[in-house]
């Protein structure tokens, strides 16, 4: 068994959360941010309280963009309430009864960007500014892994979970 240092421990997962924001937006072609601007968002109390550009969320859409490998792939990371797919992950928390431990506020703010809590984390910002990315692939930049209304889909199917 090979020791790290806490350097190299943090360079690592700092280089696997790049890979994996990389592969999430390279997965599919057209992804968020190709024609729509970025929407700015406040932080406010650990929450995004509104929603991204004052969309509404459809939980149906949502349902299938968690389960969507191509899209969000929530399933690599998470268990959740979805039976019909085979592999759940377990690096991240369980997400059955989410609805019920956090605001939308709060899911809104750990989808969009959960840096802004956790510096450490290995989630991918989902809707991190683009214009925050450095050494990002040309075919990449200025582009958000889901767009605004994706990630109010998400919440909308996330706040379901009770």
């Amino acid at each position: 068994m090979k020791l790290y240092s806490p350097a190299a421990r943090r360079a690592a997962i700092w280089a696997s959360n790049l890979g994996l924001v990389a592969l999430l937006l390279s997965a599919a072609p057209g992804r968020a941010g190709d024609a729509e601007a970025y929407l700015s968002w406040e932080a406010v109390d650990f929450a995004i309280p509104e929603p991204l550009g004052g969309l509404t969320g459809d939980p149906e859409r949502g349902r299938v963009l968690v389960a969507t490998r191509e899209k969000g792939n929530c399933l690599a990371c998470h268990r959740l309430p979805i039976p019909e797919e085979p592999d759940h992950g377990n690096l991240g928390p369980p997400l059955d009864g989410v609805g019920a431990r956090l605001t939308p506020g709060q899911i809104r703010l750990r989808l969009v960007d959960e840096t802004f809590l956790n510096p450490a984390t290995i989630m991918p910002g989902f809707y991190r500014d683009p214009a925050l990315l450095h050494r990002v692939a040309p075919a990449l930049a200025d582009r958000t892994v889901l767009s605004a209304q994706e990630i109010e889909d998400v919440l909308a199917y996330l706040v379901t979970l009770k």
